[in-house]
């Protein structure tokens, strides 16, 4: 299994790429979140342009959940793309 960052480790790396606090990164990284699960919660999916999408598909008790990694993840996985830009 690959090595794992923990949520303490991205809202580091968020603070230096906002110039902010670690508090600020955190309060931002969570209502992102938040936001993702109501999102979920609704029946809806989320697409972030050049990230991917994340689709649910509730049915009945059980839901389907699936994430398209964008063309720029595809990439760095190796996988088929048609992305060009830096990596």
């Amino acid at each position: 299994m690959s090595d794992r960052v923990g949520k303490e480790a991205i809202v580091r790396e968020m603070a230096k790429k906002m110039n902010s606090s670690e508090d600020t990164a955190a309060e931002w990284l969570e209502a992102t979140l938040e936001t993702f699960y109501e999102t979920f919660k609704q029946g809806k999916s989320v697409t972030l342009k050049g990230f991917g999408g994340f689709y649910v598909s509730p049915r009945g008790e059980t839901w389907a959940f699936k994430f398209n990694p964008g063309q720029k993840l595809r990439a760095l996985f190796g996988w088929s793309t048609n992305y060009k830009g830096k990596l």
